[in-house]
């Protein structure tokens, strides 16, 4: 019987035993065939899993660090938004930004030779009053303490509570519009058909005068607009506004 001989791409009987010994399964980490709970690789896996809680650890701490953060950043907008109306009016009142006038314990104590004419507006919005000034205006030396008067009339059947806002036009002129008294200090309260005179004692800064922006002045417009007082509205707030529902000039 012929001899088979095997085909040029077959191995032989002999290096496919040598193949396949198990000296021929190792590795730089040992046998190919080792247990894979042997020590190599179960201390891989142990120092992985301490990586992981450590990662996670990590995590956790920045979530926290985040979440605290984000409560503090509310916490700080929510103090500023209870901040912001009395900051906004002691910035008015400071530079008499948006015609705002300003608040004076004293007298000025001079008197300039130059006259100026102030003119009075009174207005209201949402609120049941009469209110009006007792003279349109005065012409008075810049400097001179002066005093005039409003009117308030309740033509509501129940009492009410009002508040005033007030400015001067040019708005410029409301860092040298100084006042000594005024109703728009506090609220004003008339119980039905109550009317009330309620006085404004002022004077003009003498450093108006020095103004680049107010040279030449002659005339100042003092200006009120009553609200309710569960409608407060910004310390400058100006004549102008479309919800004023009745002026007087």
């Amino acid at each position: 019987m012929p001899r088979r001989r095997p085909s040029a791409g077959a191995p032989s009987p002999s290096a496919w035993c040598w193949r396949h010994s198990p000296s021929s399964y190792t590795s730089a980490r040992g046998p190919r065939w080792a247990s894979p709970f042997s020590t190599g690789r179960f201390e891989d896996r142990v120092n992985m899993t301490n990586a992981m809680q450590d990662n996670t650890s990590a995590n956790r701490r920045s979530n926290v660090v985040i979440a605290v953060a984000c409560v503090g950043f509310f916490a700080g907008m929510v103090g500023m938004a209870y901040a912001s109306v009395p900051l906004y009016r002691l910035f008015c009142q400071v530079t008499g930004y948006g015609g705002t006038t300003q608040v004076a314990d004293a007298p000025t104590g001079v008197v300039l030779d130059r006259d100026i004419t102030v003119r009075f507006d009174a207005n209201t919005s949402g609120i049941g009053w009469e209110f009006r000034p007792l003279q349109r205006s005065v012409t008075i030396p810049i400097g001179e303490t002066t005093q005039i008067a409003y009117m308030a009339r309740n033509m509501t059947s129940q009492t009410v509570t009002g508040t005033a806002t007030f400015n001067v036009t040019p708005q410029a002129a409301g860092a040298y519009f100084n006042k000594m008294e005024c109703f728009c200090f506090t609220e004003q309260t008339l119980a039905p058909g109550e009317e009330m005179e309620m006085p404004v004692v002022f004077f003009v800064d003498p450093d108006i005068v020095d103004s680049e922006e107010l040279e030449g002045i002659s005339a100042i417009t003092l200006s009120y607009t009553f609200f309710p007082v569960d409608e407060p509205k910004p310390v400058a707030q100006t004549v102008t506004d479309a919800d004023v529902t009745q002026t007087i000039q």
